[in-house]
């Protein structure tokens, strides 16, 4: 694809670097962000990788179709009205990079774990996407790092690597603008405002490039009820979206203890909770559940330890509240599988679970490191057979199986564990679903509403909670 004869107009060109979660809503968002005039800033072309998932994503846009699930109704409407205004497009083409006048950097950087238990960037493939950049950006380009990253890794990774690619075409190692602005992205509901109507952290590698992020973000952002905040270096805007995360799961991971407690005291801890929330200094505390997934969470909290090791050279620094954290948060799938199993008479071998959700959240078809996939691996290595339904997803690529769209019959399934708290679950008629089955019930996620529980208890169903020490 030619981009550059797509668009009729002469507006300062966007590049948005990878279309996932993330990097297709905030094409989608600044695609959309207009003058006083209601007329568009920004042309905004989406580049991703030329294999079967990217070509699938900017097939989709390129037809006018959204590329993604979500129940989002603005996030469509958005992606209508730029669709209509003719002002985004995608390709898989790296030259057109050599277009953009800013670029905004949506790969993703996995953690991996080595065999001695230690964790470590997953850099290659990320390098390799930074890479492309330093080949095609033309000197004065703002690459702009929205990815979550290591801190450290603006300083000692993405500057050199754009450094050595534009010595290497002959110009000035330092003409690209390297900035950092962290996503707070939240798939659900309120997508498209997590982007538009939120908060943003950044900085810049430079004071210029601080600002050009500053005057790019202000044209995105809502910044007169969401100020930016910038700080004072790239590394300490990658710190932040690292400890905000980290502290996260750490809260994750303390409430899940509580849970089993409360479980056998017979405390309902969602109440507990909501009572403790009252109180403004906890408003956000969490609450325990069936697992902790998606992106972010899952990983995070590692990347504290390797930029201290890996980036920085600091052998002594551990961090064992986050490493704990996530260890912890694994767990939980498991722990709601031995309940399960206790349910059923200690023994998987031969039974039937339905379970309900396999996104990693509730309103979203994510699947990403969903707690759903380890509880479906672990059930099916003791003999049991896993049926699997989610209003959102198709089909589940990580496990490569189909998905259910409707609620099956409950005729010869043994247990439901509703693990996602989708709006479909919450409006189930639960007592006439179950009918004359006599199915073991684990809310595993405080998905049941409190109507739904009271209907549950005056029917005698079999029905156990997380978190709640009832019956």
């Amino acid at each position: 694809m030619n981009a550059q004869s797509i668009f009729s107009h002469e507006r300062p060109v966007v590049c948005i670097q990878g279309l996932g979660f993330v990097g297709m809503a905030m094409a989608i968002a600044v695609a959309d962000a207009k003058d006083q005039n209601n007329n568009p800033y920004y042309n905004v072309i989406g580049v991703d990788l030329p294999n079967e998932v990217g070509l699938k994503k900017v097939t989709s846009i390129n037809s006018g179709k959204l590329p993604i699930v979500s129940n989002d109704v603005e996030l469509q409407a958005a992606f209508d009205r730029v669709i209509d205004s003719g002002n985004l497009v995608a390709t898989t083409d790296p030259k057109t990079y050599s277009l953009a006048d800013i670029i905004v950097v949506d790969i993703h950087l996995d953690v991996i774990e080595k065999e001695d238990g230690t964790h470590s960037a997953s850099f290659d493939s990320f390098k390799n996407g930074l890479r492309v950049i330093g080949e095609n950006a033309k000197p004065g380009t703002l690459v702009l790092l929205e990815t979550t990253v290591p801190p450290g890794t603006c300083e000692k990774v993405v500057i050199p690597e754009l450094r050595s690619a534009m010595k290497a075409r002959g110009f000035d190692e330092n003409s690209l603008l390297v900035a950092h602005s962290y996503e707070r992205v939240m798939p659900g509901k309120d997508y498209f405002k997590s982007i538009v109507n939120f908060w943003r952290v950044y900085s810049g590698a430079t004071e210029e490039a601080a600002n050009a992020a500053e005057a790019f973000l202000s044209k995105v952002i809502d910044v007169d009820n969401f100020p930016l905040t910038r700080l004072h270096s790239t590394t300490a805007s990658e710190t932040a979206k690292v400890l905000e995360n980290s502290y996260r799961a750490a809260n994750i991971a303390l409430i899940q203890e509580w849970g089993a407690f409360a479980e056998a005291a017979g405390v309902d801890l969602f109440q507990v909770l909501d009572a403790i929330r009252i109180r403004p200094t906890h408003s956000n505390i969490r609450q325990p559940g069936f697992g902790v997934g998606g992106y972010c969470l899952t990983k995070d909290p590692h990347f504290v330890d390797i930029g201290a090791r890996e980036l920085f050279g600091f052998t002594d620094l551990k961090f064992p509240f986050c490493k704990q954290a996530v260890a912890a948060n694994q767990k939980m799938p498991i722990t709601a599988l031995d309940k399960i199993e206790k349910q059923l008479g200690g023994n998987l071998e031969g039974k039937t679970i339905l379970l309900l959700g396999v996104s990693y959240r509730q309103d979203v078809g994510d699947t990403r490191y969903s707690p759903s996939e380890p509880f479906v691996v672990t059930a099916e290595k003791k003999g049991a057979k896993l049926i699997v339904q989610d209003p959102l997803v198709e089909h589940w690529e990580e496990l490569d199986r189909p998905v259910l769209e409707e609620l099956p019959s409950l005729e010869g399934i043994d247990a439901v564990v509703f693990a996602v708290p989708h709006k479909e679950y919450r409006d189930i008629d639960v007592v006439r679903w179950v009918a004359e089955n006599n199915v073991q019930l684990l809310d595993a996620n405080n998905v049941l509403t409190p109507e739904q529980v009271n209907d549950i208890a005056t029917n005698n169903l079999n029905i156990k909670f997380i978190g709640k020490g009832i019956k």
